[in-house]
């Protein structure tokens, strides 16, 4: 079994930074993708950022410039610093992550359970 499990979530004023982990565990051979979504009320769930193993990062507009994720494949994690925040980055965030399981054929999605992030003065 394979689990990701987030931490870093709560509340941080306008303006402010906040920073969100995410470790992989469980049987892992090895992770290729590992990013971030976040999904707002009343909204779609949408790509903040993707990490690949290399180290090729991928941003959604709205958060290009402000918003900068980075992995520590030795301890299978993956980070997102989140600085300027905006109430409109207020969401919960998944982590995800492609990971090759021993025993398995190939790579697979997984997902954490989520947490919450609100910008709020």
């Amino acid at each position: 079994q394979v689990q990701l499990v987030e931490s870093g979530g709560g509340l941080v004023q306008p303006g402010g930074s906040m920073r969100l982990s995410c470790a992989a565990s469980g049987s892992i051979l090895s992770i290729n993708a590992m990013g971030w979504y976040r999904q707002a009320p009343g909204k779609e769930r949408e790509l903040v950022a993707t990490i690949f193993s290399g180290g090729r990062t991928n941003y959604g507009d709205s958060v290009k410039g402000r918003f900068t994720i980075s992995r520590d494949n030795a301890k299978n994690t993956v980070y997102l610093q989140m600085n300027s925040l905006k109430p409109e980055d207020t969401a919960v965030y998944y982590c995800n992550a492609d990971i090759w399981q021993f025993g398995a054929s190939s790579f697979y999605n997984h997902w954490g359970r989520g947490t919450q992030v609100t910008v709020s003065s």
